[in-house]
């Protein structure tokens, strides 16, 4: 005749107050570190705008409308680094989304088994390349060639609009550098997310529209766009919070002009770049406060980005959509 253990109900209820403590702690863990992760976000934010409210209360919403930026009679104006900004960052993201489409594309629907992995891994490493060596590989290789070959060209075709319009200079240095070299930076990240999202295409829908006499094309443009328009538009924004976020790179390449000029064959300047080249550097107290004053913005910009790229990945997620 079996016998039951008699140490079976302390063992379940003993297994049950450790079960219930961790679930605490698992709980309390979770919780401090979105709560740690706030404070964090929270201490920058105020730390930023304390550190930039002199140059606030000193420049006043002229901030925003001067394109002068003279340390020694104290005139200060960030339109300069809002234009350089928004042209570096905005062209580049127009230049590579559709690359990274294509890469994209060719990745999940054209290319040979064997080689996918390998070709996907070549475009994910740019993204592991430090900012400064690319910036370095701009001034020695992309700013001459630059300067060289792809100016002139786009000079003479070109020159009778603004952008491309006036002298192209010798070294290189320039935005049209600046955009390039801030589109290699964005291409693998939206490049990897869109593949992903081409992936998670239902293969019943490729197969149902090459089954009813569609074209490759046909079947991509009606079929695997659209279901991944979302989050591409969700990978095209977090690109381009990569792009406006970028100073080292765009530091070493862009010039460092503080002269509004359309052409992008001159020198310019960003927020980012601005701040990481000037601030050690910085002679008075409201010169730096300036300077924090721009990361301010360039903080705002970011933030607002960013919660635009959840707003829509939330929006237009399938399995939250079913959900509700």
């Amino acid at each position: 005749m079996a016998v039951a253990p008699t140490t079976a109900p302390f063992s379940a209820s003993r297994r049950r107050v450790a079960d219930r403590f961790g679930d605490t702690a698992l709980h309390l863990l979770t919780l401090a570190a979105a709560l740690l992760c706030i404070a964090t976000v929270g201490a920058i934010v105020w730390k930023v705008f304390d550190l930039a409210h002199p140059a606030i209360t000193h420049n006043g919403l002229d901030f925003f409308t001067q394109t002068v930026w003279d340390p020694v009679k104290g005139h200060y104006g960030v339109l300069i680094f809002l234009y350089g900004t928004a042209v570096t960052a905005f062209v580049a993201l127009l230049i590579a989304t559709p690359l990274s489409i294509a890469i994209g594309l060719y990745l999940s629907e054209l290319a040979p088994k064997g080689i996918r992995g390998v070709i996907a891994s070549l475009v994910e490493m740019l993204a592991a390349i430090p900012s400064v060596v690319l910036g370095l590989w701009g001034i020695l290789v992309l700013g001459p060639f630059m300067a060289h070959h792809v100016d002139p060209v786009l000079h003479g075709g070109l020159g009778f609009l603004p952008m491309f319009s006036g002298q192209v200079g010798a070294s290189g240095l320039s935005m049209l550098t600046a955009v390039v070299i801030l589109t290699i930076m964005i291409v693998p990240i939206i490049s990897s997310i869109s593949r992903e999202l081409f992936l998670q295409v239902p293969s019943e829908l490729e197969e149902g529209a090459l089954a009813l006499g569609a074209t490759r094309w046909e079947m991509v443009r009606g079929v695997i766009l659209p279901s991944a328009r979302s989050g591409i538009a969700a990978a095209m924004i977090l690109g381009l919070g990569r792009a406006l976020g970028e100073a080292i790179a765009v530091t070493q390449v862009i010039g460092g002009a503080t002269k509004f000029a359309k052409s992008w064959f001159t020198p310019g300047d960003t927020l980012a770049s601005k701040v990481a080249a000037n601030y050690q550097s910085a002679s008075t107290r409201l010169e730096a406060s300036s300077l924090i004053y721009l990361a301010a913005i360039l903080l705002v910009i970011g933030l607002i980005v960013n919660v635009v790229a959840q707003v829509i990945v939330r929006r237009f997620d399938p399995t939250r959509v079913k959900a509700e």
